[in-house]
């Protein structure tokens, strides 16, 4: 049997050089404003640069600080708390609410159109409104729990509160971002093979058999995508921890990013909020490796 000849393809030097031109500013501009600020930053975090004149070489001495740092170490330990909080629930919601909507219920549109809402919103309006609705004197939130019966030194104190503060932006954070991985869930819920369905009704299978045994393994991929981009902006929030809480009360709210942004434009100490900030990175891309390799585990393909 004669083996298939390669097709070779050959190219003017003029088309690889029109190529090469209509790249280059592409290029360029990735060079300019993404290569050359992420080595300089690494450098800066090796120095102890104050924004002004200062700026001496130290090494690593200021990654060797942040462990010794307190604010440091709890502003992590936020961090990891908030994450844990907000990305199992906020899968979890958007996906009962992305099989609600896919059920062809009447007002689907509607409906998609109101949980995504929240997400194109701007986040200091969000952050103003729930402020409001969380205040524990006069908030809609505590009024309510107060039709309740419940007493005055039961209710929860929220935002004012060292234990409810950080609960609180979770809930807004949830709240916020399930429409969006909604829109995905639903995406990969329409992607499903209706013929797979049909095959289990034929068998006798239940809608919870249906449900775990051919709609959670076939959206084993868009799971996994959100929860890379879900872990992701965790360890990124800032704007709902600046408009509600300022990293408050006390430390209770202070998470990395709001902890560089406090170490780089509050107390000019731009070396060590870029040791910070590569930190937060080295944290993100080890979490993120972990979550490839682990895929295999659990990742169902079409393959």
């Amino acid at each position: 049997m004669n083996k298939p000849k390669k097709i070779k393809i050959k190219y003017r030097k003029s088309e690889v050089i029109a190529g090469y031109v209509f790249l280059a500013p592409s290029f360029l501009l990735f060079f300019t404003f993404m290569l050359i600020p992420i080595f300089m930053g690494f450098y800066i975090s090796l120095t102890n640069y104050n924004g002004f004149k200062q700026m001496d070489f130290i090494g690593f001495q200021n990654y060797a600080n942040l462990f010794a740092d307190s604010y440091f170490t709890v502003a992590l330990k936020n961090n990891v708390i908030y994450t844990l909080g907000t990305v199992p629930f906020t899968i979890l919601l958007a996906l009962l609410l992305a099989v609600a909507v896919n059920t062809g219920i009447k007002g689907a549109g509607l409906f998609k159109t109101f949980y995504f809402f929240p997400y194109i919103t701007s986040s200091v309006a969000v952050g103003i409104i729930w402020t409001l609705l969380f205040n524990p004197k006069v908030g809609p939130i505590n009024n309510f729990l107060r039709s309740l019966g419940i007493p005055e030194e039961g209710l929860p104190g929220w935002l004012l509160s060292t234990t409810g503060a950080l609960p609180a932006v979770m809930i807004v954070s949830i709240w916020k971002m399930a429409g969006y991985y909604m829109i995905i869930f639903l995406a990969g819920l329409q992607g499903i093979n209706k013929e797979l369905y049909e095959a289990a009704d034929v068998d006798g299978a239940g809608k919870l058999t249906k449900f775990f045994k051919i709609t959670l393994p076939l959206l084993s991929p868009t799971t996994f995508m959100i929860l890379i981009l879900s872990v992701i902006g965790s360890f990124q929030v800032f704007d709902l921890i600046n408009i509600m809480t300022e990293g408050g009360p006390g430390r209770a709210t202070n998470v990395l990013v709001y902890r560089i942004y406090q170490e780089g434009f509050e107390y000019m100490k731009f070396g060590y909020a870029s040791a910070e900030a590569y930190f937060l990175f080295g944290i993100i891309l080890l979490v993120t490796l972990i979550q490839f390799i682990g895929q295999k585990y659990w990742v169902h393909t079409d393959e």
